[in-house]
């Protein structure tokens, strides 16, 4: 193995130590944005963002062809996605006093770190997911008891990014048969689909 993939592997374990600190630890930060709401979501998906947890699965990762390939492919390395094709998917949630914890990996080598920060409650307010130097103000639809993102705005370095640059994005999670559905999809008008991923997770034995 070499180095990088140490490097890789060991800020995976060092994320997961460190959630599991406080992923078991009940919070009602996502309940209280939410408020009257929250009851309208499915129970899995309650308990999830009530106690955190571990959530693993394979998911299918798929890109445009052309222009959306190629635009698709220096999206996908900026957000450490790998190459089309199946993956393992490892996603550790947990909570502190101010914000959603999200830690995404796939096949225990690349590694996302998200923060999620609420403003206000769902009648009135967003949330302000930040990974990396990019900031996204993020609504949220129930559809079905699922849980729907809606994008607001984006922010790049914490320049603003005008509308009509901006990619489509289409992201939810739901559950089916006790599993958690999570699809990720990000387009442009004209361009077409760039990229995709989606799968079935379900909560690991650690959680």
């Amino acid at each position: 193995m070499d180095e990088s993939c140490l490097v890789k592997n060991l800020q995976v374990k060092n994320l997961q130590v460190k959630n599991q600190q406080v992923k078991n630890m009940s919070s009602e930060i996502v309940k209280n944005w939410f408020a009257e709401q929250f009851e309208y979501l499915d129970p899995l998906l309650q308990q999830l963002h009530l106690t955190g947890g571990q959530l693993v699965g394979d998911v299918e990762i798929s890109y445009g062809i052309g222009l959306a390939h190629i635009i698709g492919a220096r999206f996908a390395r900026k957000m450490n996605l790998p190459a089309a094709g199946k993956h393992r998917l490892t996603v550790d949630i947990s909570h502190n006093q101010q914000a959603l914890l999200w830690g995404r990996s796939f096949n225990n080598q690349t590694l996302v770190y998200s923060i999620f920060k609420p403003v206000g409650t769902m009648a009135d307010g967003y949330w302000v997911e930040e990974t990396g130097n990019l900031s996204m103000q993020l609504a949220v639809e129930i559809k079905d008891a699922g849980w729907y993102w809606r994008c607001l705005s984006v922010k790049y370095r914490g320049v603003s990014i005008p509308s009509w640059l901006v990619p489509k994005t289409t992201a939810y999670k739901l559950v089916e048969g006790g599993k958690y559905r999570f699809y990720v999809e990000v387009s442009l008008p004209l361009v077409g689909s760039l990229f995709s991923y989606q799968g079935l997770l379900e909560k690991s034995a650690e959680s």
